[in-house]
């Protein structure tokens, strides 16, 4: 009854929540700007070669159970890539394909964490990871991502909670970052990354990167992975076709174990058995993203035009924003998402969700309240839809908050 209580409470998704709504209201007629759902599909098309290559693996008869581990042939392409892009060597049978990143959080999970283990997570978090600790046994150490500093982490005060952790004579299972980061499109810094690292390896902490969005990329920011400074360091990589391949409705998605230390190899082993015991991923989806990474000429072609499109709408809107009293956003530099703090000083609403909902009711505009992420105070904003359409849906906000101005 406490399992099935849980998983009740961790069906209650808040986002689908909101998506209720704004689907009642589409179906009585209402126009509805959705700037709430990071699937870029919707915009700019998962790129024909992929889905000529998902076509072909069906016309191929590639609808079998395949190895619950990944092809061989994905496994490898995605060792490929680690090397071209990082110079990194990653062997094949390092990495396990799943059913996107979120099975692949759910398999660390299952694998790492005992009841009353604890995690270091950073909010803003994406809002799977807290509920998922939670539903195999874990407790949440909750750190935060400095907004002055343009959402970075703070080193000094991350290292005094895992040392304040260990006063009770046990230590984290692991600390998650994600980076480039959802809701806040910062990217981390190599000298962060390498005190992460640092503070993980002092204190035998695994260390976990959800890195999703390594190549969309912009403003002339650079990205690290974690396997550049983590060696020697237990740490796990989780990455995907979802949003640099423009492929979310593939669900296909990677755990990578670099290292050869005792601590991976049994990490490993877990992950490898719980792969197995769910059988597979996709079938034709994985031999599609083989074509997907191993064509690097039409990857690169496809990706360029949708992150000079996301950097263009992404400034765009931080712009505008700012130029208002209402809001105070900070530039992301990856992803596809602007996280503005609302200044309610200005305003007669008092809450984010009153915030969200009222602007959906009033203006047809729909974006993402912050408490989503553990950040009440902000709204969060994809920036994907075309430039018209972001337009007027911002227009509408000003419009919004300019009715309920002090």
């Amino acid at each position: 009854m406490k399992l099935l209580s849980t998983l009740s409470k961790f069906a209650r998704n808040p986002v689908d929540e909101d998506n209720l709504e704004a689907e009642l209201l589409m179906k009585k007629g209402k126009n509805v700007i959705q700037l709430n759902r990071g699937d870029p599909t919707f915009y700019f098309h998962t790129p024909k070669y992929i889905v000529d290559a998902y076509i072909r693996a069906l016309k191929d008869g590639h609808t079998n159970y395949s190895s619950g581990i990944g092809i061989e042939e994905l496994r490898t392409a995605v060792s490929k890539r680690y090397k071209r892009l990082y110079n990194v060597r990653i062997h094949p049978d390092n990495i396990i394909t799943t059913q996107a990143t979120s099975e692949a959080i759910m398999f660390v999970n299952m694998a790492l964490v005992e009841k009353g283990d604890r995690a270091i997570l950073f909010k803003p978090y994406y809002p799977f990871y807290p509920p998922n600790l939670k539903l195999f046994g874990g407790e949440s150490i909750i750190e935060e991502y400095d907004e002055k500093s343009g959402w970075n982490i703070d080193t000094q005060s991350l290292e005094r909670s895992v040392r304040q952790d260990m006063g009770g004579g046990r230590r984290a299972k692991y600390i998650m970052i994600t980076n480039p980061n959802n809701p806040t499109g910062t990217v981390l810094g190599r000298k962060t990354l390498e005190e992460i690292v640092d503070i993980a390896n002092n204190y035998g902490i695994t260390l976990i990167s959800d890195e999703i969005y390594d190549e969309i990329i912009y403003n002339n920011a650079k990205f690290t992975s974690i396997a550049n400074v983590a060696k020697g360091v237990p740490h796990i990589i989780l990455n995907g076709a979802a949003k640099d391949f423009d492929a979310t409705g593939f669900k296909v998605g990677f755990i990578i174990i670099p290292g050869e230390d005792r601590i991976s190899l049994e990490i490993r082993r877990r992950l490898v058995k719980l792969a197995t015991l769910r059988i597979c991923p996709n079938t034709p989806a994985q031999y599609a993203m083989v074509e997907g990474i191993n064509n690097v000429t039409e990857h690169k072609r496809a990706l360029r035009a949708m992150v000079k499109g996301i950097e263009r709408r992404s400034n765009m809107v931080v712009r505008t924003l700012n130029d208002t009293p209402y809001f105070d956003a900070v530039r992301p530099n990856s992803a596809f998402y602007v996280f503005p703090r609302i200044n309610f000083g200005m305003l007669k609403l008092k809450t984010d969700r009153e915030f969200v909902e009222r602007l959906l009711i009033e203006k047809g505009v729909q974006i993402v309240r912050g408490s989503v992420f553990g950040s009440p105070s902000h709204v969060r904003i994809v920036a994907l839809a075309d430039e018209r359409t972001i337009t007027k849906a911002l227009t509408n906000i000003n419009e919004f908050c300019k009715k309920y101005s002090r």
